[in-house]
């Protein structure tokens, strides 16, 4: 029988890849049902399973609530449950590969998350983190009225009819 040796150089490669820490970002949506003061337990518990998990967290934004784009449907105890709005956080962290699927396992298991997505991060998104919370403040608008510019409205025939305003003729088109 002849006998293959791998050089020292290919087996510490092939040893690093097996080991080296890929870095996910695990986004969650935790029922609006669980208390306000509770929020941040159910936070925390995701975090300590992360870190459990082998993981190593390098950065997080905390869960706060804010209305869904879209009505979520979860069924829970039996029965559908229709939600509107949920609290928002993310938690981004090195792992290896081998941990996630178990990790993910235990966050299905969790009662009060709503529903959860992890994704790999590329280099550029990890050094670039997107805070939700902060880019949906930044898009609330703001409206004023100058009360100087109001104009009295009138009722006519069920209408209603702001000064200034003339009603024009339809335009004939003659052939």
């Amino acid at each position: 029988m002849s006998e293959t040796t791998m050089p020292a150089a290919e087996v510490s490669a092939v040893a690093d890849s097996e080991v080296e820490l890929q870095s996910y970002e695990l986004a969650f949506h935790i029922l609006p049902t669980v208390a306000e003061g509770e929020v941040s337990n159910v936070f925390e518990a995701i975090k300590t399973q992360i870190t459990n998990e082998a993981g190593t967290i390098f950065d997080e934004e905390a869960p706060l609530r804010f209305e869904l784009a879209y009505e979520i449907v979860k069924s829970f105890e039996g029965k559908n449950r229709k939600y509107t709005s949920a609290y928002f956080g993310w938690v981004r962290f090195k792992a290896t590969s081998d941990k996630i699927a178990h990790l993910l396992e235990e966050i299905d298991s969790k009662n009060e998350v709503l529903r959860h997505m992890l994704i790999k991060l590329s280099k550029t998104e990890e050094e670039n983190p997107f805070r939700f919370h902060e880019a949906i403040e930044s898009y609330k608008m703001v409206t004023t009225i100058d009360e100087d510019e109001l104009v009295a409205d009138e009722l006519v025939d069920g209408e209603v009819v702001v000064e200034g305003e003339e009603e024009k003729a339809p335009e004939v088109a003659v052939i």
